[in-house]
C-alpha cells in the first residue's frame, strides 16, 4: 500500500510539473505582446493609487480564490429595468464571460430598483441617481448568493458610487466573499442602440471581466497593459485592452486550469461576432506567438 501511495504522489507531481512548465511556456510566449505601462498621468488610476502589482508567484502563494465542486458557476444578476438592447448586451457578456474564465455563467431572473433603498441612493455630480455600491454587495448579494456560486456578480442600469468621497465607480468586487457589482450606465455615452451597442459591449466585458478577476483574488495589474488594469475614467477604460498581459494570463491558467489556447480560439470567434477590432487584432496576435511556439493549433 505504501508503494502504491507513493507512485501516485510521484504520478500527481509530474503532472503539476508538466502543467507549471506549459504555464510558463504560454507566459514566455505571450510576453512579446505585453505593451509597457507609461508614466502615469494625473487623473489616471496609478498616478493617484501607488500600487505594486502582483506577479503571478505572489498570487499563487495567495492561496487564490478557487472554484471547486461545490461552487464552479460565475451568476450575473441584473438590477433595474433594462431596455430590450441593453438586455442583448448582458446576454452577450455572459457568453464571454463563459469564455473569458472558461465557467458556466447563469443570469439571474432581474430584481427591481426598489431593492435599493433611498438611504443607499444620492443625487450624483451629473443630477444622475446612483446607488451605493456597497450596499448592494452586503445587503443584496451576499444575502441571495446561490450555494454553488463561485461569483455572484450585480450588472445595474443606474451609476455606482463606493463612498461619498467619489464621484462614480464603474464596479465593485469583494475579494474574499464572491460578490461584486458593475454598472452598466456609463459604457454606453449614455443612449444605446444598435448603432453603438458593441462600444458598450466592448467596456462592460473588460469592466465584469476584470471585477471577477479581483473575486478569484487578481490584484491591479502594473506589469503591462492589461484588463486588470486599474482605471479612473471611460477614458482610461477605453484606453486598456480586452487582454491579460502574460502574468496575468498565468494567473487565471493556473488558478481555473483553462486550455489557453481553446481560450483564445473562443475569444477570437466571439469578437468576430461583435465587430471588436481592436480586441480581434490583440488576440490574433497572441494566437500568432502561440502557434509560432507550436502551442496553438487549429
Amino acid at each position: 500500500m505504501k508503494i502504491l501511495w507513493f507512485l501516485i504522489l510521484i504520478l500527481l507531481f509530474a503532472c503539476s510539473s508538466d502543467n507549471e512548465r506549459g504555464i510558463k511556456m504560454t507566459m514566455r510566449a505571450l510576453a512579446a505582446n505585453d505593451t509597457p505601462l507609461t508614466h502615469p498621468e494625473p487623473g489616471e488610476w496609478l498616478y493617484e493609487h501607488k500600487e505594486k502589482g502582483q506577479t503571478y508567484k505572489e498570487y499563487i502563494q495567495s492561496s487564490p480564490s478557487s472554484p471547486f465542486l461545490q461552487r464552479k458557476v460565475i451568476y450575473l444578476q441584473p438590477v433595474g429595468g433594462f431596455s430590450p438592447i441593453q438586455r442583448d448586451v448582458i446576454h452577450y457578456t455572459a457568453e464571454y464571460l463563459q469564455t473569458f474564465f472558461g465557467l458556466e455563467v447563469h443570469i439571474s431572473p432581474t430584481l427591481d430598483n426598489t431593492v435599493v433603498p433611498d438611504s443607499a441612493k444620492r443625487t450624483g455630480r451629473d443630477g444622475n441617481e446612483q446607488f451605493l455600491a456597497s450596499y448592494i454587495l452586503s445587503n443584496q448579494l451576499m444575502t441571495r448568493i446561490p450555494d454553488d456560486a463561485i461569483v455572484y456578480m450585480a450588472l445595474t442600469e443606474k451609476d455606482l458610487y463606493p463612498k461619498p468621497s467619489w464621484n462614480f465607480v464603474f464596479g465593485l468586487a469583494s475579494y474574499k466573499s464572491r460578490v461584486g457589482v458593475t454598472s452598466i450606465y456609463r459604457f454606453s455615452d449614455y443612449q444605446l442602440d444598435s448603432n453603438n451597442y458593441n462600444r458598450c459591449l466592448e467596456r462592460l466585458i473588460k469592466i465584469s471581466s476584470h471585477e471577477i478577476g479581483h473575486m478569484f483574488s487578481m490584484k491591479h495589474c502594473t506589469h503591462a497593459l492589461c484588463t486588470m488594469n486599474g482605471t479612473n475614467s471611460v477614458t482610461e477604460t477605453d484606453g486598456k485592452p480586452n487582454r491579460l498581459c502574460s502574468e496575468c494570463t498565468g494567473k487565471l491558467i493556473w488558478n481555473l486550469k483553462i486550455d489557453p489556447a481553446s481560450r483564445l480560439k473562443q475569444l477570437r470567434e466571439f469578437f468576430i461576432r461583435h465587430k471588436l477590432e481592436d480586441d480581434l487584432d490583440k488576440i490574433n496576435a497572441d494566437i500568432e506567438l502561440l502557434t509560432a511556439k507550436k502551442l496553438f493549433k487549429e
